[in-house]
C-alpha cells in the first residue's frame, strides 16, 4: 500500500465497458513525511474519496482485489481514506473535521 493525496478527478466518456461505473482519481504519491514523491497516478476509487483527501492505494494485481475492481482492467485502486498517521511518535497528518 502507498500513501497519496487526491489532487483531481479524471473523466472518460469512451472506455472499456468493464470500467463503466468506476470513478477515477488523480493521486499524488507522498512519502512518510507527507512530501510529494513521484509522478501522479490515476486510480479507480473503491471508497468514495474526494479531492484533497489523503488515501491509501494499491497497484498491480492487488488493485484488482477489491469488490469494486474485481476482474476489471485496473492497475491502481484507492482502497482507504487516511484519518491520521504518525512517524516516530510525531503526527504527520490528521484529517480535518471539515473534510
Amino acid at each position: 500500500m502507498l500513501i497519496a493525496r487526491v489532487i483531481g478527478t479524471l473523466v472518460s466518456s469512451q472506455k472499456e465497458p468493464t470500467l463503466d461505473g468506476l470513478r477515477f482519481l488523480v493521486c499524488q504519491p507522498v512519502n512518510a513525511e507527507g512530501e510529494q514523491a513521484g509522478a501522479p497516478v490515476v486510480a479507480a476509487d473503491a471508497v468514495g474519496a474526494g479531492v484533497g483527501e489523503m488515501v491509501l492505494y494499491a497497484t498491480g494485481s492487488s488493485a484488482r482485489q477489491t469488490v469494486a475492481t474485481q476482474n476489471r482492467p485496473v492497475d491502481a485502486v484507492v482502497m482507504a481514506i487516511v484519518d491520521n498517521w504518525e512517524v516516530g511518535g510525531k503526527t504527520k497528518y490528521r484529517k480535518s473535521e471539515d473534510a
